[in-house]
């Protein structure tokens, strides 16, 4: 690639091929791939939180795979300071470090240079966003944390001018940063809706062939019964038990073993399956709208360049995929809402997200519409 230190990251909807794409793009640039799921951290639960499989892991170096037991705590920050390690390392290398995301936060927090507190640092609470006390750090100490996170607006302002200090980092609380890897950009799986969800009931299936029952039943075993029993409640907010999964099996798990084969045991299996389908589409759709929302919807907002690769057919994958991936830098882009031309994929994806094109092509609509 052409790009000074380039990172791709891939992004869609669960079931949409990111593990695929990233594995040929891996293969191609001799890079490496850097899990961005909260849930593939930690070891087991292979099938239900769809990690590539050790076939699939020999091809090229992963890391973020199978680095945590079930009980160890694991924050945005460690993920971030871990990951920015590794992509600092590949770059030394002259290597495209891939992003397969993945975890909507953790994305966010590797992109922007977005406020993530820093362990034995005072606590920044921004005006209208959490409680401050204003008086906690000195105005220096804010104009440097400013100058992390948006040198630009640092320069702009006096390094003893509080308020507009203040005013600038809830800003970015709110917006997120300037980017933190210029020459990042993005590859975006699209579906059909239809589609997707029809593909998501297939491969809950093809889970539950693939031995899903058992790999929740051995981990239930190991892990969740005691720590049910202690904490006499069941949590599924922490951890790898946040998994879409457990809880939809939790009653189904918490029957005897010679119970899960009697009538009941049936019928709880057959609502825990439908209930699993439900939350893999509820899951997919969040996915869908934060892309949405966090890449396509913020004209305020710097965005690595956005690329949307259809899926829609995985029969025609490298037709598919190769087609609706721009072949050069040097592409011509015409805007027929603006009447105007872009050369190059970047300044395209920059127009496609300022104001004036969102203002012109909702004036279109109007038109249309009337």
């Amino acid at each position: 690639m052409k790009w000074k230190n380039p990172l791709i990251v891939v992004l869609g909807a669960t079931g949409s091929g990111k593990t695929k794409l990233s594995l040929e793009l891996a293969q191609k640039f001799n890079s490496e791939i850097i899990s961005a799921d909260s849930m593939q951290l930690y070891k087991g639960l292979n099938i239900i939180t769809a990690k590539a499989t050790p076939q699939e892991q020999s091809l090229v170096p992963h890391h973020l795979i199978d680095i945590l037991d079930p009980s160890e705590h694991y924050t945005v920050l460690d993920f971030r300071n871990r990951v920015c390690s590794i992509i600092s390392d590949l770059h030394s290398r002259d290597k495209v470090p891939i992003i397969v995301g993945g975890t909507n936060y953790y994305i966010e927090s590797l992109l922007w240079k977005i406020l993530v507190e820093e362990p034995g640092t005072p606590r920044i609470n921004i005006p209208g966003i959490s409680p401050l006390n204003e008086h906690e750090m000195p105005s220096e100490e804010l104009h440097k944390r400013l100058q992390l996170l948006d040198p630009i607006m640092a320069r702009r302002l006096h390094p003893n001018n509080k308020r507009k200090i203040l005013r600038s980092l809830e800003v970015l609380q709110q917006k997120g940063g300037g980017l933190r890897y210029p020459n990042a950009l993005i590859l975006w799986l699209q579906c059909n809706q239809k589609i997707l969800d029809d593909r998501l009931d297939k491969r809950v299936d093809s889970m539950i062939e693939n031995g899903l029952l058992q790999e929740l039943e051995d981990f239930h075993s190991l892990y969740n019964e005691e720590r049910i029993k202690t904490e006499q409640q069941s949590d599924y907010t922490r951890g790898v038990f946040q998994s879409i999964g457990f809880k939809e099996f939790h009653q189904y798990l918490l029957l005897k073993s010679n119970e899960r084969a009697s009538e009941l045991g049936k019928k709880l299996f057959n609502e825990s399956v439908v209930n699993l389908k439900i939350a893999t589409r509820r899951y997919a759709r969040k996915q869908f709208r934060w892309i949405t929302n966090r890449f396509l919807s913020r004209a305020d907002r710097q965005v690595p360049p956005l690329y949307g690769l259809s899926t829609d057919d995985l029969t025609n994958w490298d037709e598919n995929c190769s087609r609706s991936f721009p072949n050069s830098e040097d592409d011509t882009f015409y805007c027929e809402s603006c009447n105007r031309v872009f050369v190059g994929s970047y300044q395209w994806s920059i127009h496609l997200n300022s104001g004036k094109h969102k203002k012109k092509l909702g004036k279109k609509r109007k038109q249309v519409q009337t």
